[in-house]
């Protein structure tokens, strides 16, 4: 236990720094909507939010740098519970939870789809992972003084396997979960400050690096701490001014339920609305005419070819506007090169259109909770049955995945006593939940504006910001006037899930100020989160993998030098990963959750409580865990069908979708384990009873 009177006056320091932060930044911001008030063009604003939050966390990461391998690893163990509860709650809400959780909830409704889980299963399992990490997991670690997740292993089990299997593991959840992190930044970036969205990521990353890069945990840490404070701010003044817009009260946890009632009243205006239905034709129409392609692939391939070039040719010889003939000439480069391509392609604007083909444009009933019937027809009953198991399978594995996860493990590593580890996860919680509890509340505002207020408009009048957020990347927002009638349907409207958040302010008509708030507290959200992440695949390569197995004449400040050149080197590596956008921020995260819950949580489990558990049954646990949940998500990867050779379709294991593959690891897992476990050690039992 840290000396009581030199610990109580450090603490008292931190609360007087943390009071003049957040004063300092409610200043700015108060700035910031003046120079609006007198004229300051949207030009500027984006990226004096962005420069100004970036320089604001490398200035705390110059100043906390350091090259003492327990303030690099640990923070020197001497973070208070509330300062690391308020780290922990920026480093776990990433882009997922402050970009997509709102958009999940928005596009998934509560209960979801046969094939998505629901934007509430989100919310529950991220939230009751924290309990297990409470209960089961992040005392017992902190108990240990040790520096990472892979650190344990091999204190536990001994040997080499369990510690580099554990660190390959580390590195592969954390890369997935750092991808879309990045992914998160350049969206932002590239919104605030007009750069392609390539360039976004360069500009984002630099942050991330000044802090990750010079002072490790210790940097990041107090790092995290301002942008919790940030993000809080981004998330609750956008819901709050929305509610007091639409129900005249702030407070909108509590009031928001009025809303859902006239959403579903609207829902039942739109599926018997004739232009809705008008356009649900159109889709289902061109659903049948790319099932047509996929009947001759290559004779279909070859005519979308030929008459693009056509297209390209004839704009040519009119003389059209070079702006007409570049569009034509990315539309044929946009065409698949290949027969598999084309399947592919041509595969996912099926399902794509089929689904708009539905009613209300494919979305499920916002307050609907699951899909199909339990009373109805058999395939009612058979589309409820795969609504409820995506639900339980996705809360399971995010639940198991949040007590497995390396990143936001080592964060209780860095309290003073396992006391305060403890007391740190309580607060943890608190962080989160004055999130949490708004998220829902902001799906359903911001569907109502969207109901009410978007749709019905003139396509002549349609609000700037769509074709804004349509040039930083198509798939983030779709409009056409597919019937033809030059009115905003329902249908005819289709946002992702990443930029339902970031487009509140706009959506709502609130100042612009608030806009780059809100893209100040993604990027917060982004940073925070890929700090971690970074440093936690840079220590698995060289403090658990290189040191430990390759070469152990290494000095301590040595190793904190190589940690930081990894850490380059993989912030480099995921950032081109991110710039080829291969999914949406919440699939991406989910993912990382399955691999980590599979990976870790049996056997760390079974390390803690069953003295029993073997080396061999750790290593076959994780081996097998993590190997089924890997397949599963391969095997229903599109890319990795089309790449094999495969069938664009796979038939899925009860219905389970890819993201939620931990829901058979984590069995799988903790079955070898045990069983391994005993046969490992019955066997010198038999060989002793032999030998007698």
């Amino acid at each position: 236990m840290p000396e009581a009177a030199p610990y109580a006056a450090y603490k008292r320091r931190l609360h007087r720094a943390l009071a003049c932060f957040v004063a300092g930044f409610l200043a700015f911001l108060l700035l910031m909507a003046w120079a609006e008030q007198q004229g300051l063009s949207r030009f500027w604003l984006g990226p004096i939010f962005l420069f100004s939050t970036v320089m604001m966390y490398a200035a705390i990461g110059i100043y906390g740098r350091t090259t003492d391998p327990e303030e690099y690893y640990v923070a020197g163990r001497r973070i208070p519970p509330m300062y690391n509860g308020m780290a922990t709650a920026a480093d776990w809400m990433s882009a997922a939870s402050f970009i997509s959780l709102a958009g999940g909830l928005y596009l998934q409704g509560f209960g979801g789809t046969e094939t998505q889980a629901g934007g509430l299963a989100y919310v529950l399992g991220w939230t009751g992972g924290f309990c297990l990490v409470a209960l089961l997991i992040a005392p017992h670690l902190r108990k240990l003084n040790i520096y990472t997740v892979p650190d344990y292993f091999g204190l536990r089990f001994g040997g080499r396997w369990p510690r580099v299997i554990a660190a390959i593991a580390a590195a592969l959840c954390s890369f997935t979960y750092v991808v879309a992190q990045i992914y998160g930044i350049g969206l932002i970036a590239s919104r605030l400050t007009g750069v392609q969205f390539e360039i976004g990521i360069l500009l984002g990353l630099g942050g991330v690096l000044l802090c990750s890069f010079l002072g490790g945990m210790k940097a990041i840490t107090w790092t995290q701490v301002a942008q919790y404070i940030i993000l809080l701010l981004a998330f609750l003044i956008p819901v709050s001014w929305l509610a007091y817009k639409q129900l005249g009260n702030p407070l909108a946890p509590l009031v928001y339920g009025k809303q859902i009632q006239k959403i579903t009243e609207l829902e039942k205006k739109l599926l018997t609305d004739p232009r809705e239905i008008e356009v649900r034709a159109v889709f289902a129409r061109r659903a049948s005419e790319y099932q047509a392609r996929l009947q001759d692939i290559e004779g279909a391939l070859q005519r979308e070819r030929s008459a693009a070039q056509e297209r390209v040719r004839k704009l040519k010889a009119q003389g059209a506007d070079s702006a007409l003939i570049v569009q034509a000439n990315r539309e044929l480069a946009a065409l698949p090169r290949n027969v598999a391509g084309a399947r592919e392609l041509w595969t996912r604007a099926v399902l794509e259109s089929q689904e708009r083909s539905g009613p209300l444009g494919g979305l499920p009933p916002h307050a609907r909770p699951f899909a199909g019937d339990p009373d109805g027809t058999l395939a009612e009953r058979a589309a409820f049955s795969n609504s409820r198991l995506n639900f339980l399978a996705l809360m399971f594995c995010l639940m198991l995945g949040t007590a497995g996860l390396p990143h936001l493990l080592t964060r209780y590593y860095t309290t003073p006593t396992v006391r305060e580890a403890r007391s740190s996860v309580a607060w943890s919680i608190f962080f989160i939940a004055l999130v949490y509890i708004s998220v829902p509340a902001l799906a359903v505002l911001v569907k109502f504006e969207v109901m009410n207020n978007l749709v019905g408009s003139s396509f002549d009048a349609l609000p700037a910001w769509i074709g804004q957020w349509a040039k930083v990347d198509a798939s983030l927002i779709s409009v056409a006037d597919v019937n033809g009638d030059r009115i905003l349907q329902w249908g005819e409207i289709r946002l992702g899930a990443d930029m339902i958040m970031l487009a509140t302010p706009e959506l709502g008509g609130l100042p612009y100020v608030v806009s780059g708030l809100v893209a100040a507290g993604g990027l917060a959200a982004a940073l925070s989160t890929a700090d971690g992440l970074l440093l936690t695949i840079s220590n698995a390569v060289v403090r658990d993998v290189y040191c430990h197995e390759i070469n152990r004449d290494v000095t301590p400040e040595q190793r904190v030098i190589l940690s930081k050149f990894t850490l380059l080197a993989v912030a480099l590596v995921a950032a081109a990963v991110a710039s080829l956008k291969p999914a949406e921020i919440l699939p991406l995260v989910s993912a990382s959750f399955s691999l980590a819950a599979s990976a870790f949580v049996p056997v760390m489990v079974l390390g803690i409580f069953w003295p029993g558990t073997t080396r061999s049954g750790a290593v076959a646990g994780m081996l097998c865990g993590l190997g089924i949940t890997v397949y599963y998500m391969a095997v229903n990867a599109p890319s990795v069908r089309a790449l094999a050779g495969l069938a664009p379709v796979h038939q899925l294991w009860f219905g389970i979708q890819p993201i939620s593959a931990g829901v058979f690891g984590v069995p799988v897992g903790l079955v070898v384990a045990v069983a391994v476990s005993l046969l490992t050690q019955l066997a010198p039992r038999r060989q002793a009873s032999g030998k007698r």
